[in-house]
């Protein structure tokens, strides 16, 4: 075990010694700085040391040709002094490999909202082209709050909607909330949670008048899909969600007693439509294929339409209804039904709302019907007092 004052020059001119493939120079100033010249001419700096269970450990500091000696004298003294002071950088260093990247902390998160989420193809996309495009390759111990805030905020730079950005926001930070869950080494602080963003307003509110509904009747009768029509009446007569009528059933259909069971709603429980005579005669007029479990299918595959995106916008552009979205039928039928007088709560019933609030958005809609209280108040008072 030769000794040598390590310095720049020894270091350039020493040689493996002749007859062997490695000859290793042990620093005589820093305890353990080893210098491994090889037969084949490479040389590499290493820290040598005894960690606590008495055991010989080796670090790596790295090769003759990539850093200085003096980096290199630096970093074993930085590395001395920790083993010194009961430190291992060996046990440090393996630590820090166990530590994944991040594209598999993405790959067991897609895996659990396979199991776990209904939106699992929202999560998935936008894990695959904003998410895993960026991160898949860093260590999560490598990803900190400062370098997310300006990946968002060049997210939102590229012409990504708030709400949007937002989303990718939400779901990189459940990876590391499901990681810190699963005990996941690097998952113990969650980078997204900590950046400021601002409170976004999403609600857009779109209430067709009977007008309106009219004339987009007439332009889904005219579709060349004809499920377009049945579809948006019974949109505007039952107030369900798009994807709720695009998958019922016949077999969830009473007729007889009017009613129209959704096994899984959004908020992931069962809930009965009641059907009005008006939606009644809309599904009693509908075609049956033999066979074909479903309520309103697509007629050439028989299987529910995956959307009706360019129908949808052909109907609603020769409606004279730009920017209409087909969700805004749903609110349409809630306003429909306010303003005819019927109360809030049993609105959201309808509706299938999870809270109060969520139907409290429609509040305001029945000032006809307030309107008409507060005049009848009036005309009471009214009557009294000149009786």
């Amino acid at each position: 075990m030769p000794k040598a004052k390590l310095d720049h020059v020894f270091c350039l001119t020493a040689r493996c010694a002749d007859g062997k493939k490695k000859t290793d120079y042990y620093d005589e100033a820093v305890t353990g700085f080893v210098l491994e010249c090889r037969s084949t001419g490479g040389k590499t700096y290493y820290l040598r040391y005894q960690d606590q269970g008495n055991r010989q450990q080796q670090h790596k500091i790295g090769r003759w040709e990539d850093i200085t000696f003096a980096q290199a004298k630096k970093a074993a003294q930085r590395l001395r002094s920790e083993v010194v002071m009961g430190g291992s950088p060996a046990a440090k260093k393996a630590e820090a490999k166990a530590v994944p990247l991040y594209a598999e902390l993405a790959a067991q998160h897609m895996t659990d909202a396979e199991l776990h989420q209904r939106s699992y193809a929202t999560t998935e996309m936008y894990m695959r082209r904003h998410i895993v495009t960026r991160w898949g390759r860093v260590r999560l111990t490598d990803i900190d709050p400062q370098s997310v805030a300006k990946w968002l905020a060049d997210k939102r730079a590229e012409g990504l909607a708030p709400a949007t950005v937002e989303k990718i926001r939400v779901i990189f930070g459940r990876s590391f909330e499901l990681g810190q869950r699963w005990g996941i080494p690097g998952c113990d602080r969650n980078p997204a949670k900590s950046i400021p963003r601002k409170p976004l307003n999403n609600a857009r509110e779109r209430f067709l008048t009977a007008e309106e509904a009219t004339r987009l009747r007439e332009a889904a009768s005219a579709s060349k899909n004809k499920q377009l029509r049945p579809i948006v009446d019974l949109l505007l007569l039952t107030g369900a969600r798009v994807r709720e009528l695009l998958d019922a059933r016949w077999e969830h259909v009473d007729v007889g007693r009017r009613l129209w069971l959704i096994p899984t709603s959004k908020t992931g429980k069962h809930r009965y439509v009641p059907l009005s005579t008006a939606a009644l005669e809309v599904i009693n007029a509908l075609p049956r294929y033999e066979g074909c479990p479903w309520l309103i299918p697509n007629p050439a595959t028989r299987q529910p339409f995956t959307d009706i995106k360019h129908p949808w916008q052909t109907a609603r552009d020769a409606a004279g209804l730009p920017g209409l979205r087909i969700h805004d039928l749903r609110h349409s039928a809630a306003s429909f039904m306010v303003n005819s007088g019927v109360d809030l709560f049993a609105v959201g019933k309808v509706l299938g709302h999870a809270s109060v609030q969520s139907t409290q958005r429609y509040s305001h809609l029945a000032n006809d019907t307030l309107l008409a209280a507060v005049e009848a108040g009036a005309a009471k008072q009214t009557a009294c007092a000149t009786g």
